[in-house]
């Protein structure tokens, strides 16, 4: 084991790294699903970034874990990083949280690297667990995060940021939803269906 500056920082800057990075997937994944992922890209080109951005992220990840497990100043044992809630004396709560966010990650990764050999529907429902994994990733970082307990506005700033984007990304999806939708009411006549 080892301690000392440079693993902290480094699992401190690996975190916020990942949080934007997963934001940026997160958001790319909202908005490219809804068959137009935006106005003069081609589909391609935007899911071509959402799968590099998630595969870095993926990276940083194992980074962060890694920084955190051998980092000797707090106690992070290997299964409780894979593990949710398994009896970590070191903030049990949001490093369980962490440990959902990394395993919901890891499900998503898996499956999508197999997703040839699976059917849609099926994959699709398992690929909608990375919202909950960048929520869980996001009260993660509220609560086990050093800086956004000490007040740091940068970090603040960082996570309210992050909330924002991928808000934002809702919203704009939410809102082509209700342009493209057909309105059924006119299609029907006026009886109803028959």
């Amino acid at each position: 084991m080892m301690d000392g500056p440079f693993l902290w920082y480094l699992n401190r800057g690996t975190g916020f790294v990942i949080l934007g990075l997963f934001t940026m997937t997160t958001a790319l994944g909202v908005l490219a699903t809804g068959g137009r992922a935006g106005r003069g890209l081609p589909r391609f080109v935007t899911q071509s970034l959402h799968r590099n951005l998630a595969l870095l992220s993926v990276v940083m990840l194992a980074v962060h874990v890694t920084t955190a497990v051998v980092d000797s100043y707090v106690d992070i044992r290997w299964w409780q990083t894979l593990v949710p809630w398994a009896g970590s004396t070191y903030e049990p709560v949001w490093l369980g949280l962490g440990a959902l966010a990394l395993d919901l990650f890891l499900v998503v990764a898996v499956t999508s690297a197999v997703r040839a050999r699976m059917r849609h529907r099926s994959w699709r429902a398992i690929h909608l667990l990375a919202y909950a994994g960048w929520v869980a990733a996001v009260v993660h970082g509220l609560g086990i995060g050093t800086d956004v307990r000490a007040d740091a506005v940068w970090a603040d700033l960082t996570l309210a940021g992050c909330v924002a984007v991928v808000g934002a990304a809702v919203a704009l999806r939410l809102a082509r939803l209700a342009v493209d939708r057909p309105d059924r009411d006119r299609a029907l006549p006026v009886g109803g269906p028959s």
